[in-house]
């Protein structure tokens, strides 16, 4: 007789394991195949109260949790080759497992990144979601966050900030006074928030021409100093060249809020990374080709000192706040 564990992975999951090494979740472990490539393993959970809010809908939280594991294997020039997932319940409805389900299934397909297995558990604390991926990359090609070096430039894709943005609109803060009179600018930022874009149709154009990446989760400031503290390098940043969506100029430009704001709010999920000045015109338009752009926002240079970010006159700008903190 199946227990209610087995029944709830019948009904919504299994259907979701459609590589064969995954037996169709009958099993207590699967088979990832490694094809001859190296395999890349990142693991990123989300919780209820600190990555996505308690009235979020649960197609959103399905493909946000999944979305910030591709995320990092994009910026390690990794293809999506499956991952398992811990889901941790308060109770099991219908209501909410089926669209769940449905978005992450969706989302497997979409990536290529087929569910391999994982567990279930009852919480009495808040929902979380742990999911740890895979992907392949040809052997020794993974690209590491030490690796840039001085003269390489620093790119980052999409936009910058959008996200923080969105959160404060669904937290009822400036933002959302500020932009009051437009509903669709509101939504664009929620969707932002909610549902990431991981730029996994850059990961071969990251593994060719980057030295070093990583995703921007944690934000632009504070992920760049992550980055340049393993290689050893630092940066200087224009912050005018840092790429907004037209929303996120416009609260710029009314005072609504500061560029400090947009480049230490997390949640982006764009890559970051360090190109040879030779690289990044092919950089730029493999992003293109991707649906997205690649800016370049400044330089790496031979110092040891946390990067620099320099305004409109050149000098540097002094932030209070350059990350978001989980502690």
């Amino acid at each position: 007789m199946s227990s209610p564990e087995d029944s709830l992975i019948a009904k919504y999951f299994a259907p979701l394991a459609t590589d064969a090494g995954a037996f169709g979740l009958t099993d207590d472990a699967a088979i990832l195949n490694a094809s001859g490539d190296d395999v890349v393993v990142t693991a990123d959970a989300i919780v209820e109260g600190v990555h996505f809010l308690a009235d979020d809908p649960p197609d959103t939280i399905a493909r946000k949790a999944l979305r910030v594991n591709l995320s990092d294997l994009a910026a390690k020039g990794a293809e999506p080759a499956g991952f398992i997932m811990t889901l941790a319940l308060r109770e099991a409805k219908d209501a909410w497992l089926a669209p769940f389900a449905k978005a992450l299934g969706e989302d497997a397909v979409h990536f290529g990144c087929p569910l391999l297995g994982g567990d279930t558990v009852s919480t009495p604390g808040p929902l979380s979601i742990s999911i740890t991926a895979f992907g392949r990359v040809p052997e020794g090609k993974m690209v590491r966050r030490g690796g840039a070096k001085s003269g390489d430039l620093v790119m980052v894709t999409g936009t910058i900030g959008d996200a923080t943005l969105g959160l404060d609109i669904l937290k009822g803060g400036e933002v959302a006074k500020a932009m009051a009179n437009d509903a669709t600018g509101m939504a664009a930022l929620i969707d932002r928030y909610r549902v990431p874009q991981p730029r996994n149709a850059l990961a071969r154009a990251v593994r060719e021409h980057a030295h070093a990446a990583m995703d921007v989760s944690d934000g632009l400031a504070g992920d760049l100093a992550k980055l340049c503290a393993v290689s050893v390098v630092s940066a200087d940043i224009r912050l005018a060249d840092v790429p907004l969506s037209a929303f996120a100029k416009r609260l710029v430009a009314s005072g609504a809020v500061g560029i400090e704001r947009l480049i230490a709010g997390g949640d982006d999920y764009e890559v970051l990374c360090a190109v040879p000045q030779e690289n990044a015109g092919r950089f730029m338009a493999a992003a293109v080709a991707a649906g997205t752009t690649a800016t370049v926002i400044g330089g790496f240079a031979e110092r040891i000192d946390p990067p620099r970010f320099l305004g409109a006159d050149g000098k540097p700008v002094t932030f209070r706040r350059v990350s978001y903190s989980h502690f």
